[in-house]
């Protein structure tokens, strides 16, 4: 058996985490060896019953080799602590990933330029707009957004991302044959298609349970250099995340919301407290992070923002029509499209190109303003 195998091994074993893993190779100076022992000299190690150490020599066996298996057909990578690849971001907390199962691409990004964006599965439409516009302008800023593929925040800062053409990778609560929601598979298609990643630190075939989804969180903060709670309630697994940001050093940001909503409650509190920065655009982010004034840009993205917009003249049409538009006042993103006749997709690139141009900026009801 190889140290790759026999950490696929051990990962497969219920009652063994990064911690009990982490002592066992101590113990037997690698994955590999503690294979070679029989469960009496296993079960010597602290913390290992025999019962435990009977159940990591089973999963040696036949579950290995279907694990393995599925692994060959889904054409998934599995990351191990040994394999260079492995994120220099999870190596660097307490309890970094057993296995991290790849499948897409991890983008070079993460530990830099990326950012977590996550909030209540039960969003309102201001969260949801809110995680989609800044997902777009991290994006168009060059940065990869990292969020868990949830319902609510998770998913709207998912498609902001792809709907841009960013980079987003995507933490998951159960294995990579497991994604929950269902109907998020094929917004995880969309985010491959787009150079990004699906990952878990769990079997392929295991299922998400209530205490899986707190442990991913971990990874959704390591992964990010800072980490942006959009909404969330005040038992929100959001708060999780911001907790584990902050264990590991990392910059919170929260979303002010209104004062009689259940689903501001969270945020409120964390900015009242101290616990996260107030952020009301993606700026708050570059400029706490010491990237202002200039942008790393993505290529497909890059000309949106190259255009001088001091000169109208050479300004796209669309970019007129929206300025133009908003000369008669304030409007809000559906009016804009409506009045403009441009598209939501390509209105959602437009609007953020402005503001990071200080041409317009978005107000805290979700309404546009013209600058200049």
């Amino acid at each position: 058996m190889t140290d790759h195998e026999a950490y696929i091994a051990l990962n497969l074993t219920a009652g063994i985490g990064p911690a009990r893993a982490s002592l066992l190779i101590q113990s037997f100076g690698s994955a590999s060896a503690i294979y070679s022992h029989t469960a009496d000299e296993i079960a010597t190690v602290h913390g290992i019953s025999s019962a435990l150490a009977e159940n990591i020599l089973s999963n040696a066996g036949a579950p290995l080799q279907r694990e393995l298996e599925l692994i060959d057909r889904a054409g998934v990578q599995v990351l191990t602590p040994d394999d260079y690849a492995y994120p220099a971001s999870l190596r660097e907390i307490e309890d970094p990933p057993i296995c991290l199962y790849v499948c897409g691409t991890l983008p070079e990004e993460l530990g830099g330029n990326a950012v977590a964006i996550v909030g209540s599965r039960r969003a309102t439409v201001y969260g949801m707009r809110m995680a989609q516009h800044l997902a777009e302008s991290a994006a168009c800023s060059g940065w990869v957004v990292v969020s868990g593929l949830a319902a609510g925040v998770d998913t709207a800062a998912h498609k902001g991302t792809v709907g841009v053409n960013g980079k987003t990778v995507a933490v998951l609560g159960g294995g990579l044959m497991k994604i929950q929601p269902q109907e998020n598979v094929e917004l995880a298609r969309s985010i491959l298609d787009r150079n990004g990643a699906i990952i878990s630190e769990h079997p392929m075939l295991f299922p998400p349970t209530r205490h899986s989804f707190p442990m991913r969180n971990r990874i959704i903060s390591a992964l990010s250099i800072a980490t942006i709670v959009v909404e969330a309630g005040s038992r929100s697994g959001a708060l999780i995340t911001a907790a584990t940001a902050t264990e590991q050093g990392k910059q919170v940001f929260a979303v002010p919301g209104n004062a009689d909503n259940e689903m501001s409650v969270g945020c409120n509190e964390l900015i009242k407290t101290g616990g996260a920065a107030l952020l009301t655009s993606f700026e708050d982010v570059l400029s706490s992070t010491d990237f202002l004034p200039g942008f790393s840009l993505k290529e497909e993205t890059a000309p949106l923002l190259r255009e001088e917009f001091d000169d109208e003249s050479i300004m796209s049409e669309s970019d007129r029509k929206v300025l133009d538009f908003l000369r008669k006042g304030d409007a809000q993103f559906d009016s804009i499209s409506a009045n403009t006749g441009i598209s939501a997709g390509e209105l959602s690139r437009k609007l953020v190109a402005l503001e990071i141009s200080h041409r317009i900026e978005r107000r805290a009801d979700g309404s546009y303003r013209r600058l200049r």
